[in-house]
């Protein structure tokens, strides 16, 4: 038996739409996915809805994936119609990021949403950083065998269940750094965001499928009204910050977004104490 919220869900489907257009905008010009916004704006959401204290993580995690299930085919199709995606990088990492996201489902449902949290935050600063300071590692080998992408997919597969995200913060510097050309890595980031969704989306409908304290319309940990809200605000707004990319100085919005990140990051550490 679910939490029966009325009319609650009509009353936060804008915040929803809000986070889907602001998350799909970004994604489109930045080129990052949208759960490192969608995921801590969702879990003050789902907060503020009284959704159960110790799953609002879980749900926020898993509703960002299922998300970023349906946004990722369009960026898949058009980084392939550019010739972009290395195709034979996705089949290695490919395996991998199954197992090693699966089994970051099954480990995130056995944790407290206050470690989640802590988690995500330091993810959060990590990335932060990574993106203000423009750090790029050094193409300085090739791409391992494959028992070495084998490993990596499961580590890119398991940090990314555990932040709700794509993966595209761990994978470009990974083929950066083994002499994939950035275009290209970028490119194969966005096909390998869609294994990664669909894999954490199963995982985190499987693992919360049994919880009776869950809220209406859920699915496991995915909460339909707001993943209806983040699908289409997103897939309609992404090609518009993808348009813009090409006009404004994307350097500059890249450190605006890394202290929109410290603030998220901030604001979410505070909510613990």
């Amino acid at each position: 038996m679910g939490i029966h919220l009325g009319d609650t869900v009509v009353e936060f489907w804008l915040l929803y739409l809000a986070t889907g257009v602001f998350a799909g905008f970004l994604a489109g010009l930045l080129g990052v996915g949208g759960g490192l916004v969608i995921v801590p704006v969702l879990a003050f959401i789902f907060a503020a809805q009284h959704f159960p204290a110790g799953q609002v993580m879980h749900i926020a995690l898993g509703t960002s994936l299922a998300s970023i299930m349906f946004t990722s085919v369009s960026s898949l199709r058009a980084h392939h119609a550019h010739g972009a995606v290395n195709w034979m990088v996705v089949r290695g990492l490919t395996p991998g990021i199954i197992v090693g996201t699966l089994a970051g489902t099954v480990v995130a449902a056995q944790l407290s949403t206050f470690f989640l949290k802590v988690f995500f935050v330091v993810f959060l600063y990590y990335v932060a950083t990574q993106m203000a300071l423009n750090i790029k590692p050094k193409p300085s080998r090739d791409l391992p065998g494959s028992a070495g992408m084998f490993g990596v997919g499961g580590v890119i597969g398991a940090v990314s269940s555990l932040v709700g995200i794509g993966g595209g913060t761990l994978s470009v510097p990974f083929m950066t750094w083994c002499n994939v050309k950035l275009h290209q890595a970028i490119g194969t980031s966005a096909a390998l965001g869609f294994p990664i969704a669909a894999a954490g989306t199963v995982g985190y409908i499987a693992n919360g499928w049994m919880l009776e304290t869950l809220p209406a319309y859920s699915l496991g940990f995915v909460y339909l009204p707001a993943l209806a809200g983040l699908v289409v605000a997103s897939v309609l707004t992404a090609p518009f910050g993808a348009r813009l990319a090409h006009r404004l100085p994307v350097a500059r919005l890249k450190k605006f977004f890394a202290l929109l990140l410290i603030v998220l990051g901030t604001r979410m550490l505070f909510s613990l104490f």
